[in-house]
């Protein structure tokens, strides 16, 4: 199993990088050319929610991105350190507040994740969440024949 671990301060602009290298070593390892812009688009989805929730709330710390090669499968996992409680869940309060505004924004960006990816794994606590998104990959002696 191959890992490459990958940090980046919580700004919009390193998105773009996250996105570039997560399709990069996805094609090594044998995703499907045809999925590639999907890899794209949900790690892009990912750490820009990622870096929504860090400075939402002032979180200084990275955003962390592992890439990770395994055996008939290739997984990336976007964590965050933001508080929340577990997605779906609405806190007490005032309807139309900002926190409403962002419980809803941050559904969509699950729905979107969710659309583009079929193996999605979401979990959030008061330590920080994580998506887990897998996808297949081709052997290698499939991508020489």
């Amino acid at each position: 199993m191959a890992t490459v671990e990958l940090r980046f301060s919580a700004l919009p602009e390193h998105v773009r990088t996250a996105r570039l290298v997560a399709a990069a070593v996805a094609r090594r390892a044998g995703v499907d050319e045809a999925v590639l812009d999907e890899v794209r688009l949900a790690v892009g989805e990912a750490c820009t929610r990622a870096v929504g929730l860090h400075q939402s709330v002032g979180i200084t710390a990275p955003v962390k991105v592992a890439l990770i090669e395994e055996e008939k499968q290739f997984s990336i996992e976007v964590g965050d350190e933001a508080p929340r409680s577990v997605p779906g869940e609405r806190s007490a309060g005032a309807a139309g507040g900002d926190g409403e505004v962002e419980a809803e924004e941050d559904e969509m960006g699950l729905a979107v994740i969710s659309g583009l990816v079929d193996d999605v794994e979401v979990s959030a606590g008061e330590h920080g969440g994580l998506i887990r998104m897998t996808w297949p990959t081709t052997p290698p002696a499939a991508v020489l024949a």
